[in-house]
């Protein structure tokens, strides 16, 4: 009997691109160059309807997301789209204000994702915010040297809420992590591998995402039940006791409740959008 023929992909918009550079590897591009690759809230779940089916597909072994060029600056993502986030915020009459509704496997459906295969990232350019989100819970990044990486939503009045706190926390240390979430830091692609959080920096003239191909062969060459068991063990310490999933819904459930209702996350998004400097106000938390 002919084997079964695999399910197809999810239909999705233009802004997802679905090719395979070779038969056991799958590339997902963020095809929104003019906007830095930023998502919207219906890309968060196109994007965690692929990783699904990618998972219930035989015959694929790892998966890369890039980021389309040809914007007005390199981005792998700059963050969600502000703007809907922004008006959602001001429409909202209930106390407790909701961020962007992502999926249940976080933004992008990267950043929450448990799944059973691996994602290598290939970056190119900023990835920022929900970007560098996605990044903390890929198993390998690839990136090119130009590439830089942050975490800018306090500045925005906003929370990192995607899951990548705990996780940076864990893997790169906690002041590095505070570094990062708290004054804003931003980190160039050499920085980003010293600290552990980008595996290879490519070099210059060197295609990011053949060298993501590169290291994607290199997981074909396992055993495709080696890859699943072993990356669940990898993974095993954070799914300890609470777990880092259990640990974001408390804290977002908790004090991260009251940001959502309060004064400055509306100023900061506000500032934001006008293109000027927020004008904050006492925290009452």
């Amino acid at each position: 009997m002919a084997p079964p023929s695999p399910p197809s992909p999810p239909s999705t918009s233009s802004f997802l691109l679905l090719s395979f550079p070779t038969p056991h590897v799958l590339l997902v591009t963020l095809n929104r160059p003019q906007q830095l690759n930023s998502l919207t809230n219906a890309l968060h779940h196109e994007l965690a309807s692929i990783w699904h089916w990618y998972d219930r597909t035989p015959s694929l072994y790892c998966a890369l997301l890039t980021g389309a060029r040809g914007g007005p600056i390199p981005s792998f993502c700059a963050d969600t789209h502000i703007l809907e986030w922004n008006t959602a915020q001001n429409a909202s009459h209930t106390s407790t204000r909701s961020p962007p509704a992502h999926p249940e496997s976080g933004f992008g459906g990267l950043s929450q994702r448990r799944g059973k295969k691996p994602i290598i990232c290939a970056v190119s350019g900023v990835a920022l915010g929900g970007g560098l989100e996605m990044l903390a819970n890929a198993d390998m990044v690839v990136a090119t040297a130009d590439s830089t990486f942050g975490l800018p939503e306090a500045r925005v009045g906003v929370v990192a809420f995607s899951g990548a706190l705990p996780r940076l926390a864990m893997a790169l240390g906690l002041q590095r992590a505070s570094e990062l979430a708290l004054a804003g830091r931003v980190l160039s692609a050499n920085e980003a591998e010293r600290w552990g959080l980008v595996n290879r920096v490519v070099a210059e003239g060197e295609d990011v995402v053949s060298a993501a191909v590169e290291m994607a062969l290199k997981v074909c060459r396992s055993s495709p039940d080696s890859v699943v068991v072993s990356r669940a063990g990898l993974r095993s310490a954070w799914y300890m006791g609470d777990g880092v999933d259990q640990a974001v819904k408390n804290v977002w459930d908790g004090i991260g409740a009251e940001l959502q209702g309060g004064e400055n996350i509306k100023e900061g998004l506000k500032a934001f959008v006008e293109k000027r400097k927020p004008r904050w106000k006492a925290s009452k938390l």
